[in-house]
């Protein structure tokens, strides 16, 4: 069976409805699946077991989907609370937003559930690449 890498980016807070995310996580899936049948997903995301990142990883367990992630080496910092991914981790430069590239360019596809600044370049990099992108926006709360 093929494979398709699906990337996630999105909130890496717990600042917004979680319900509501975890909505547009399973509707987001339900849209790939229907675009993409007869493929084995492969979800790719910042490997922190946090925010929209843990929702979409843990629904994709749910789905018996496997996971990757791909981070910069800060992430080291959190290390214990990295999801437990069933691909070895991919680390790429020193700060935030250093493994971009690396992570747009291993995808086929694009999930962006809210996010900042660089959620948001990443779903642009992923549509100038023509990589289908699925986009739902999720308001912080206060």
């Amino acid at each position: 069976m093929a494979e398709l890498r699906l990337g996630v980016a999105g909130y890496c807070s717990k600042n917004f409805d979680e319900c509501e995310a975890l909505s547009l996580v399973r509707q987001a899936y339900n849209e790939v699946v229907r675009d993409f049948p007869a493929r084995e997903i492969i979800v790719v995301s910042g490997l922190t077991n946090v925010g929209v990142l843990a929702l979409a990883y843990t629904e994709a367990k749910t789905r018996a989907w496997k996971t990757r992630g791909i981070v910069c080496k800060k992430a080291y910092d959190f290390k214990s609370n990295w999801f437990p991914v069933d691909e070895e981790p991919i680390v790429v430069g020193e700060n935030w937003g250093d493994e971009s590239e690396t992570f747009v360019n291993s995808i086929d596809a694009l999930i962006r559930i809210g996010g900042g600044p660089q959620s948001r370049r990443e779903a642009e990099q992923a549509k100038s690449q023509c990589k289908p992108t699925y986009e739902f926006d999720l308001k912080l709360l206060l």
